[in-house]
């Protein structure tokens, strides 16, 4: 098993969509910047979503055209749907997306307005229309530790989902504990049964820290052969139709600790640290 993890750096776009006032694309773009003069591999930048439910995202064809883009590095942005697949062709240098599906049926419904099946189909069209553009798509797997409104969530229907993902074109699954509810031996169950519908090496991990078991949580991913994490520099997110959601694991927090477990990620850490501060400062906080 490989001893390199990459790190999918999900700040700029998951981090600051839960913020409560929008952020200047200007800081946008000077996050990204930083963040990409890091090492890191991937950068959500955006995503072409409805500026009714989620306006922190608004900007995103500006934040697009204006961030510099560094050799190695992709800039993905996520689509829900068709609609917001033709808006990303539009803007300037996209050539990946994301698509975000549930293993909660109620989780979907609050969140992008369907039933699972029917964000199935979404997806569908979706993942074949990018594809013809020559577009990579990577998955999500939402509440697949835990819905704020049905509870635990099975680990077949967490399977299940990241298997329909992968089938349609999914090049990668991130498997995500959108409210922070799992823990290190759920984590476990959870990835050895996806893992029977998609190889291990197509699957990534997306914790939120919000009752302190992040870094567990990727530790355990990791013991499973994990080799694709998720996180937010400066620890930014939450989700704005999961209550009680803050905080995705810090980007900080997560290269220290896959570092001291030995693995390498080709990430410098104190200019990751160095972007964590600037947007702090920006956001007015610690």
């Amino acid at each position: 098993m490989s001893d390199f993890v990459k790190i999918v750096e999900v700040g700029p776009r998951d981090g600051l969509q839960n913020e409560a006032a929008t952020v200047p694309v200007a800081v946008r773009i000077r996050l990204i910047d930083l963040l990409s003069a890091t090492g890191l591999r991937v950068i959500e930048a955006g995503a072409f979503v409805s500026p009714v439910r989620v306006p922190q995202m608004a900007d995103s064809p500006a934040v697009l055209a204006g961030i510099r883009r560094f050799p190695g590095v992709t800039y993905p942005v996520l689509v829900p749907n068709l609609k917001g697949l033709e808006a990303a062709l539009d803007a300037t240098g996209v050539e990946e997306v994301a698509i975000f599906g549930s293993a909660s049926e109620a989780f979907s419904q609050r969140n992008i307005n369907s039933s699972i099946a029917e964000s199935l189909d979404r997806f569908a069209a979706v993942t074949e229309a990018a594809r013809a553009h020559g577009l990579r798509v990577r998955g999500y797997v939402s509440c697949a530790l835990g819905c704020p409104y049905e509870g635990e969530v099975a680990p077949a229907r967490v399977a299940e989902m990241a298997g329909r993902l992968a089938e349609l074109g999914c090049y990668e699954v991130s498997i995500a504990d959108t409210i922070g509810a799992g823990t290190p031996d759920r984590v476990r169950t959870v990835i050895l049964a996806v893992a029977e519908r998609v190889p291990i090496e197509r699957l990534a991990v997306h914790f939120h820290d919000t009752r302190g078991h992040g870094l567990a949580n990727v530790a355990a991913a990791l013991e499973t052969g994990i080799r694709v994490v998720d996180a937010a520099v400066a620890g930014l997110g939450g989700c704005p139709f999961a209550a009680g959601a803050p905080g995705n694991v810090g980007t900080e927090q997560v290269l220290r600790l896959v570092g001291e477990l030995g693995f390498v990620t080709g990430v410098a850490p104190d200019k990751v640290e160095a972007a964590g501060r600037f947007i702090s400062r920006a956001l007015g906080r610690a």
